[in-house]
């Protein structure tokens, strides 16, 4: 039991804010103000709900959105990846070494500063209020950290089983299809979350990027929620729209707990 004590705070502490959130979605304005045990005892409501389901365009419209443009990106990312991360595992150590470090220097580059440059490029090109071209700018800043991820995971697996595989024959792409990327699944999966987070939180460039309401993401309508009055913060319905926000992202994550689990574990024991 003294044992299972830490991990208790840890899990407390860590779901703390969801609950408050959901907790704060449940509220009406005048009850958030409220002091003292009484005040849990009224102002439960299922208003904030209504405020953002009955939205124009409807909320699940915004959801749709995020989610196909998290879906092209991480599919897009993934498959420049994938073959970037193979090819700069096989390249020798003192070349691999520093395009790593190039590739680590772009990963943390703060994105923000290419802010201006995206947007003249979104304006030449005309591609404002193209809901997939955010796809575009989504996988290029997403890639470097995708190919240092893979290219680590391809590292863990062992040269021979590759040697194997070429000297019954297979071509390149079949050793990939049949023989390395099955043992991969676990790192693309963690990979493929990553991505698909940043994609789904991102909120400057598609702030810039689409002006037309019903392509909005889910970032920018939220932001977008007013009040009762100019004065007024609707705590509430952000709420709301931050808990309906959360259920794909927590389904994602259950259906593929296991895939991530071992993703992020992958290569932590030797021997």
């Amino acid at each position: 039991m003294p044992t299972a004590l830490p991990l208790l705070a840890a899990l407390t502490w860590s779901l703390l804010p969801l609950l408050w959130q959901l907790l704060t979605s449940l509220r009406t304005p005048e009850a958030l103000v409220l002091q003292g045990p009484s005040a849990w005892l009224q102002g439960w409501t299922l208003a904030n709900y209504r405020q953002v389901l009955q939205g124009d365009p409807p909320f699940w419209r915004y959801l749709f959105n995020s989610c196909l443009v998290g879906a092209a990106s991480t599919g897009l990312t993934l498959l420049l990846a994938i073959p970037a991360a193979y090819g700069l595992q096989r390249q020798r150590p003192a070349l691999r070494g520093g395009i790593s470090l190039l590739l680590l220097a772009a990963a943390m580059f703060p994105y923000v500063l290419l802010f201006l440059a995206l947007l003249e490029l979104a304006r030449a090109l005309s591609w404002g209020n193209q809901l997939l071209a955010l796809a575009l700018p989504y996988a290029g800043l997403s890639l470097p950290l995708a190919v240092l991820l893979l290219r680590a995971a391809f590292a863990d697996l062992p040269a021979e089983l590759e040697d194997a595989a070429r000297l019954e024959g297979l071509n390149l792409w079949q050793r990939l299809h049949r023989v390395l990327l099955p043992l991969l699944a676990p790192a693309i999966a963690s990979t493929a979350i990553l991505v698909f987070l940043f994609s789904w939180n991102e909120y400057p460039i598609a702030l810039t990027w689409i002006s037309r309401n019903d392509l909005l993401t889910l970032p920018v309508a939220m932001a977008r929620i007013a009040g009762s009055s100019v004065y007024a913060v609707p705590y509430g319905a952000f709420a709301a729209a931050t808990v309906l926000g959360g259920l794909p992202l927590l389904a994602l994550v259950l259906v593929f707990q296991r895939q991530i689990v071992s993703g992020l574990t992958q290569g932590a024991v030797k021997g």
